[in-house]
């Protein structure tokens, strides 16, 4: 806490704007953004591979939140002010960080997946501002986000290569995604059931990991299908022109962000309030992302090449 008490003193007006700017770069929509910019439009395989890097970082960030039940620093110390900003996007427990955890897990993806040094750096200095952020806006302490380094870390170096081997694989992928799916099912289980036994959980933050857990599962899910849809039958191209890229992310991420928002209502009102309705949002947002926006690629190639003759 005295290295948040410090931060606090040199806190101002200007970079309390700044840091809760910068700390929305580890947020759910970014990674969403990111991913379908990858999936779509750079390389189909290392979107598959940071899509599930994502998951499997998420299940354990989550876990591991629930089981250590650590409050928000100005929950345990009640003289310590935090940003109000931040509050709102500051849900579930602080141990580990869930924005640290998201923000290497995407960025460091993306490092490793490209050659370009600029890049790289880039990237590193994103992983860097945010987790700064976290701490500086009072939501965190230096444990919670460097723990959720490490384990990005970890994720980035030996998770990543064992997938990217496993996409090449025509057996072992299977036996990924279904890992993936299994892990999921846990985490889904032990919010129900498990958790709620535990005396000391705080109600709200366990209502924040079911709700976390049934969005993996959705999303675990939904890429089993969208896998052996793409493999065997859709074989989508990522190559086009740049107005085709652009037309591709824009439109696509437009609908995307379209069905999360727009079917929420909808779908908690036939499920009842309950859970499961997220689960299936998210599922049909991936469903959408790998298989009925990939069919329209082609289309978005021609409009770039159509353009580029006229010229």
């Amino acid at each position: 806490m005295e290295f948040l008490y410090w931060l606090e003193s040199i806190r101002t007006p200007v970079m309390d704007a700044v840091m809760a700017t910068v700390t929305h770069l580890g947020e759910e929509t970014f990674f969403l953004v990111i991913a379908l910019l990858v999936f779509w439009c750079v390389n189909k395989k290392q979107g598959y591979t940071l899509l599930l890097v994502g998951f499997l970082g998420i299940i354990v960030n989550q876990l591991l939140k629930l089981t250590f039940r650590i409050p928000r620093p100005w929950v345990r110390d009640p003289n310590f002010t935090v940003v109000e900003s931040a509050v709102e996007e500051a849900t579930g427990y602080s141990f580990p960080s869930g924005h640290t955890q998201n923000t290497v897990d995407t960025f460091g993806c993306v490092a490793r997946g490209t050659r370009r040094l600029w890049l790289r750096i880039v990237c590193a200095v994103i992983i860097v501002a945010v987790t700064f952020s976290r701490m500086y806006l009072g939501v965190h302490t230096p444990l919670d986000v460097g723990v959720s380094l490490a384990l990005g870390v970890l994720l980035i170096l030996f998770v990543y290569p064992l997938l990217e081997k496993a996409l090449d694989s025509r057996r072992a992928i299977w036996w990924v995604l279904g890992g993936v799916v299994t892990l999921s099912v846990v985490f889904l289980l032990m919010t129900e059931l498990y958790f709620p036994t535990v005396e000391s959980i705080d109600a709200h933050n366990l209502a924040e990991g079911q709700k976390n857990a049934y969005t993996m599962l959705g999303c675990s899910l939904a890429v089993i299908p969208v896998f052996a849809l793409d493999r065997y039958k859709i074989k989508f191209d990522t190559a086009a022109p740049l107005l085709g890229q652009l037309l591709k992310l824009l439109l696509g991420a437009a609908i995307a962000l379209a069905i999360k928002e727009g079917l929420k209502a909808p779908l908690e009102l036939l499920f009842d309030g309950h859970m499961a309705a997220r689960a299936l949002r998210y599922f049909l947002i991936v469903v959408f992302a790998g298989t009925l926006w990939p069919m329209t690629f082609p289309l978005w190639a021609r409009v770039g090449k159509k353009k580029n003759e006229n010229a």
